[in-house]
């Protein structure tokens, strides 16, 4: 049977319904064909996604000894450095992205312990007369919650360095207060006003939508919350930038294909620290994305800088 003619009013909605479909599907052409860099090339948003994906995957399981090869170790210093400047407090909640094999998570929670220790010692130190039961139970709390209320979200988009990350965290000991989430930093899985810090560790870069990246960051911290990045940055000193200059491009992939047998991935590694933008750029990005009080902390002559911004 032949089917019912539409009346001139379905007609139109059927042709808006079609053209908003095409403008959609076109949108998400040129969103897919948009150009962008993997390190010095040039390919599409889509392709870079994939590349970055690809290169995390087969770093995965050498990347902290990579970590300590390139950088001689001092990435531990520069990790300290960042939770520190935090200063988290009992009870923190904390949203780490990119942190796929736990470093910040863990010094977090160690920072967290710490100053649950010190609470309860100025508290045994204010009751001198306490007896030995109650001595005892406040010990006793302390070990069934030495964290408090304070919780650290790893979120990472790739499963190999969320699965390492879990392995590692196995292995130190760590597991109350902390989870793992799958997930896209320009993309967050989790509900608005949500985290009273977030952090983001040598990881911004290679996000192919900084802008989303960091609108996304401010949605789900909570009013007050602060952000903080960790990341490489340019280097202010001509000497030592030439000098950087020649250990990145010369010494670091040989140290890749040596330790991880992974030329290309360091290769990447070291364009995309070249593409990154400088530290006053990054900033104004940070405010953009409605940050405020947005500053920065240079390292090292600015190899690595820490900028940091809060949600009013």
């Amino acid at each position: 049977m032949a089917a019912a003619a539409l009346c001139p009013c379905q007609a139109v909605l059927a042709r808006r319904g079609g053209a908003l479909r095409a403008l959609c599907g076109s949108v998400r052409g040129l969103a897919a064909g948009t150009q962008t860099h993997f390190g010095f090339q040039s390919v599409t948003e889509e392709e870079r996604r994939e590349k970055i994906n690809q290169v995390f995957e087969s770093v995965a399981k050498k990347y902290d000894v990579m970590n300590d090869s390139m950088t001689l170790g001092i990435h531990r210093v520069w990790k300290d450095i960042l939770v520190h400047k935090m200063n988290p407090c009992p009870g923190t909640l904390l949203l780490d992205v990119a942190g796929g094999t736990g470093d910040i998570a863990f010094r977090f929670i160690n920072y967290i312990r710490s100053a649950r220790e010190r609470q309860l010692q100025r508290k045994l130190r204010q009751h001198q007369n306490l007896s030995w039961q109650e001595i005892s139970e406040s010990y006793q709390e302390e070990q069934f919650k030495p964290l408090g209320d304070s919780q650290v979200v790893v979120c990472d988009i790739n499963k190999e360095m969320l699965k390492v990350g879990k392995q590692k965290a196995q292995y130190l000991g760590y597991s109350e207060g902390l989870s793992w989430v799958l997930g896209n930093a320009e993309e967050l899985p989790f509900d608005d006003d949500k985290f009273d810090v977030y952090t983001i560790a040598f990881g911004i870069r290679n996000v192919t939508r900084m802008d989303l990246a960091l609108q996304e960051a401010y949605r789900v911290l909570k009013p007050g919350g602060r952000f903080l990045c960790l990341e490489f940055s340019h280097v202010s000193n001509p000497i030592i930038s030439r000098l950087y200059d020649l250990y990145s491009f010369q010494v670091i992939p040989v140290l890749g294909e040596v330790i991880a047998g992974d030329w290309k991935s360091y290769q990447y590694l070291v364009e995309s620290i070249r593409r990154f933008p400088p530290q006053e750029e990054l900033k104004a990005m940070i405010e953009d994305a409605g940050f405020f009080k947005v500053d920065y902390q240079n390292l090292n002559s600015g190899i690595v800088a820490i900028h940091s911004g809060f949600k009013l």
